[in-house]
């Protein structure tokens, strides 16, 4: 097939577009790399520029018949989608719809949307299903359910079938180890624990220690970035083949404490790890983990990655390799 990926220079774009690539399929990049970066683009063509850009979307739309877009260039902070939403509705919502456009101008009508379990908002239940209410507690996960919601009404409107995956915590890096997490700045839990533990970081902040969980710190359900990448390959076959829009959870269906992310980090690395006590987090509630249960019956979807030590494993041979090139 041949596919445009958006923000394929990002952590989960380019995990996508090394997939892709490995399949056999044309794949071209567009990445304005404000977040990305060149060298993570591993394959394909790469052009340089931002969503925003209808004339160069069309430059890139025009030229060949597309059979897909799968869409990754979103900010994704929820603390600074609460300090700036309008950076965020800006660009995670009036940057798509005008992506959907040129892409409907160009008669492409397949797209794969990256969302987020952000749009449940507080859970009401775990594990959480697709059937959860959706009431979003910041501009971000709000601004991905209006996507979302734009995508129900394209459908029936214009015929452009989506499949939009809602991930829970991704994590992990390349098994190959050629790519890996590198956000700046950094906010997910195993890259921080793990730049504590190489020394490019002093300490870990725990955030609470009074929930309502076996050790009492908050429950996460961390899911590999490639077992991500598979459950995006497979709802592309299934656009191809089936053409229904759909919306489907992604996770392991496990939650792993924070605690218990810093003893196996501290087993894998084999370092100690200094952690600092911290009060509560506005927002945080005590477990998310997801239920899953539909990409798998649907997609034929199945974790491969699932436990937790192989995914600080491969994201601590990447931390490494950020720590002795200093980046």
């Amino acid at each position: 097939m041949n596919i445009l990926v958006v923000g394929g220079a990002g952590y989960i774009g380019s995990h996508m577009l090394k997939t892709l690539v490995g399949k056999g399929h044309i794949v071209t990049t567009i990445d304005n790399l404000s977040n990305g970066f060149r060298d993570a683009v591993v394959g394909g063509q790469f052009v340089k520029g931002d969503m925003s850009n209808r004339d160069l979307l069309d430059s890139i739309l025009s030229v060949k018949q597309y059979d897909a877009v799968m869409h990754f260039a979103s900010y994704i902070q929820v603390g600074e989608s609460v300090l700036h939403p309008s950076k965020y509705y800006k660009n995670n919502f009036s940057n798509t719809q005008i992506l959907l456009d040129t892409m409907l101008q160009n008669g492409v009508k397949k797209f794969v949307f990256s969302s987020t379990a952000a749009v449940y908002g507080e859970p009401e239940y775990t594990p959480i299903d697709e059937k959860h209410p959706t009431k979003p507690v910041n501009p971000y996960g709000q601004s991905k359910l209006m996507v979302e919601q734009l995508l129900g009404d394209y459908d029936k409107a214009y015929g452009l079938n989506s499949i939009s995956l809602r991930y829970f915590n991704a994590a992990g890096a390349d098994p190959d180890g050629e790519l890996g997490e590198r956000h700046n700045p950094e906010t997910h839990l195993i890259p921080l624990v793990l730049q504590a533990a190489s020394g490019r970081r002093e300490s870990i902040e725990v955030y609470g220690r009074d929930y309502d969980t076996n050790d009492g710190t908050c429950i996460r359900d961390f899911i590999h970035v490639k077992d991500l990448c598979d459950a995006h390959l497979l709802a592309l076959e299934s656009l191809e083949n089936i053409g229904e829009s759909k919306t489907y959870n992604l996770g392991n269906g496990n939650g792993f404490s924070v605690q218990e992310v810093i003893v196996t980090a501290q087993k894998v690395t084999g370092r100690s790890i200094n952690v600092k006590d911290a009060p509560r987090r506005d927002g945080d509630p005590p477990v998310l983990v997801a239920d899953a249960t539909l990409a798998k019956k649907e997609l034929g979807w199945e974790p491969k990655y699932s436990d937790l030590e192989t995914i600080i494993s491969h994201a601590w041979e990447w931390e490494k390799k950020l720590a002795e090139m200093n980046i």
